[in-house]
């Protein structure tokens, strides 16, 4: 109650209505100013800034031309191998040479291409069918790579052509060389199911890997030249490896996507 007359008294005394009221310390105003130029920052960033975003999606490094499985037409037992993994073959050349009960036969290429992989070995004994090489059809010599990637369908739609993407190659260690840098070529606009992706890559295992959640699009990324690095290609830790990647080589690419803007999770 004392406290109380005393703040009356004091205000009813005419010596102290004329001093200026306080509002605010200096400390105070200061604070206050720092706040109002953060909300502005804020709300300009809210406006015109963006949120970087991206998506994974794995792939494989290839010529873009797809492949094929050779099959073997006889059964008996593989007595020579006569192309190599690596080796670029035509129409017609001969792969193997199988014994067959009618005397030794050739196995030979269906198409123009280049073998990633061979399946059997010298002695091995094969049945009518059964799978012996993977053959890559290749254009021209020299030609680079491109990593294809399948994208979910849907989320295909906010990939757009010239995109930055990063590469990781799985037989080169990222820690070590860095991943391949390249840009968005071409974006599928059909998803394709396993059994069309493993009849253009020629590996029925990639098509259903690449479909387990569910139908992908398929996205071309052009992988970014350096004649001066060993591989022919710009790597994030130059100058990458002493060795190219090799064909049909797994690898997965990180695609960056437009900038999204804050104001847009605000106003629907």
């Amino acid at each position: 109650m004392q406290f109380r007359q005393r703040a009356l008294a004091k205000a009813r005394s005419p010596e102290e209505l004329d001093l200026p009221v306080r509002l605010a310390r200096p400390q105070g105003r200061l604070a206050l100013a720092v706040c109002a130029l953060v909300l502005a920052a804020s709300g300009g960033w809210a406006v015109t800034g963006g949120v970087p975003s991206g998506l994974s999606a794995p792939g494989v490094l290839t010529h873009g031309h797809g492949g094929h499985i050779l099959q073997s037409p006889v059964a008996g037992q593989v007595t020579a191998v006569v192309a190599e993994e690596g080796e670029r073959l035509a129409a017609g050349d001969a792969v193997l040479r199988v014994r067959t009960a009618d005397g030794e036969r050739a196995v030979r290429a269906v198409a123009a291409g280049r073998i990633t992989s061979l399946a059997v070995s010298i002695g091995a004994v094969v049945t009518a069918g059964a799978e012996v090489a993977l053959v890559e059809r290749v254009g021209r010599d020299g030609e680079p790579l491109v990593a294809l990637l399948y994208v979910p369908a849907d989320r295909a739609a906010a990939v757009t052509v010239g995109a930055r993407v990063e590469v990781t190659v799985e037989s080169v260690p990222a820690r070590r060389y860095g991943k391949l840098g390249g840009v968005v070529r071409e974006v599928g606009r059909t998803p394709q199911s396993a059994r069309r992706i493993g009849a253009f890559l020629g590996d029925a295992r990639l098509g259903a890997e690449f479909t387990r959640r569910g139908l992908p699009v398929t996205v071309e990324v052009r992988l970014d030249r350096d004649p001066a690095t060993r591989s022919g290609y710009r790597w994030s830790a130059p100058p990458g490896p002493p060795y190219p990647p090799g064909s049909m080589t797994r690898a997965s690419g990180a695609v960056r996507l437009p900038a999204q803007r804050p104001i847009d999770w605000l106003l629907p």
